[in-house]
């Protein structure tokens, strides 16, 4: 949970680096945020079948929002990429790979352009 208030406490902060702990944790969290929030919506009876989307995870979609890019782009950046490579998620199918496979690298060794390493030493 440590990693999910991290990344909301550096709200919109999109310099610096951040690990793969922290992204994948973040995704994590939000995932089973908003598949239960749209479990609630489907109950109370909020739930769109046109929109594939419930008030409740609808609004926690917009508020962790901007964290979220925050975030993808600090993951970027550990991996020594620009934060405008996340442009890529509009490319169908082969952007979102791309993005997944750069998300899952390991954080590039050392300070890089982007700042220290975030990685702690062992």
């Amino acid at each position: 949970m440590d990693w999910y208030v991290q990344v909301l406490t550096k709200y919109a902060e999109f310099n610096g680096r951040a690990t793969r702990s922290e992204y994948w944790y973040f995704t994590l969290i939000n995932f089973v945020a908003i598949f239960a929030l749209s479990f609630i919506d489907g109950f109370v009876g909020i739930f769109s079948i046109n929109g594939n989307v419930g008030l409740f995870a609808g609004l926690y979609s917009l508020l962790v929002l901007v964290p979220y890019l925050a975030v993808t782009v600090r993951r970027l950046h550990d991996t020594n990429r620009s934060g405008w490579w996340l442009l890529l998620e509009f490319v169908p199918v082969l952007g979102s790979l791309v993005l997944f496979i750069w998300m899952v690298l390991d954080s590039q060794a050392g300070d890089n352009q982007y700042g220290k390493n975030p990685k702690p030493l062992y």
